[in-house]
């Protein structure tokens, strides 16, 4: 898999903007951004009420997220481009979403929103419609997501990376400091975690580094890319975006993803937690 084959440019994205067959999606943190305005025929996928399930704290089930895809007009064949704001924060996420149930052909657009608006490219208001399809999800790949047992097995044996805020990491903080400070009973991070904030592996304009910039950033925090890696932070979302980092574009064989992260490994009875700056 080549770099090309996960991340497209605004030029790439416009050249196929009003291509049936190639779908923009945008996924924000704030979930109100795509009303004010978004990349033409851009649909919208709400990271809370598209991909949770509503009851119990887990993901969509297969059905819903067959649903929620083919309500939105895509369809099995679709190319799927994925952005978003924060340096495409949810976006990835929602791309972590998307090869969990098996869409084979999904990119993000690399700089996400932030670029898209720094090169001063168009954004509209209006709300696009595309026809329903009948969307077929694959079962749960699960070989790309960690539950909380995985992670107490790898303390010491695998990659656990840690990509919230230091000040998350050494304990002082539950959550960003946007945020409240809550869902989790306990600050701190997993034994033997390095720390590595997603954020460290973007340009200043949004879009990734390149690949030796990332293997450098990550084989300098002591990451050994030969083996089996867990990245996590508060809800899984930051750590989609180094799952994408680590998976797709350093082509790391087994990266999961622990979506559980923080808040529920914050509130386990019994786990093994440390507190302190990374050392």
């Amino acid at each position: 898999m080549s770099r090309s084959d996960v991340l497209v440019d605004a030029d790439w994205v416009e050249a196929r903007i009003d291509d049936p067959k190639t779908v923009i999606v945008e996924v924000d943190e704030d979930t109100s951004a795509y009303e004010k305005n978004h990349i033409r025929n851009a649909v919208r996928i709400d990271w809370k009420q598209d991909l949770q399930d509503p009851v119990r704290r887990d993901f969509v089930d297969q059905a819903g997220f067959e649903k929620l895809l083919s309500e939105k007009g895509i369809g099995n064949d679709d190319t799927v481009v994925l952005y978003g704001g924060n340096n495409n924060w949810f976006a990835a996420y929602a791309y972590w979403y998307f090869k969990l149930y098996g869409h084979q052909d999904v990119k993000l657009l690399d700089g996400g929103r932030k670029k898209w608006e720094l090169d001063s490219r168009d954004l509209v208001a209006e709300v696009p419609t595309r026809p329903a399809t009948t969307y077929k999800a694959k079962p749960q790949d699960t070989t790309i997501r960690a539950f909380r047992d995985d992670v107490v097995a790898a303390i010491g044996a695998q990659n656990l990376v840690d990509v919230r805020s230091p000040d998350e990491f050494s304990g002082k903080l539950l959550a960003p400091a946007h945020l409240p400070q809550e869902q989790s009973q306990r600050p701190g991070h997993v034994p033997s975690a390095r720390n590595i904030p997603w954020s460290k592996s973007a340009n200043d304009d949004g879009t990734f580094k390149s690949d030796d910039e990332l293997k450098e950033l990550y084989e300098a925090e002591g990451v050994d890319l030969g083996k089996d890696t867990i990245a996590y932070c508060r809800i899984g979302e930051r750590s989609a975006h180094t799952w994408f980092v680590l998976h797709e574009l350093l082509g790391q064989e087994n990266v999961k993803n622990y979506d559980g992260s923080w808040t529920e490994y914050g509130s386990l009875v019994g786990v093994p937690i440390e507190l302190g700056a990374a050392k």
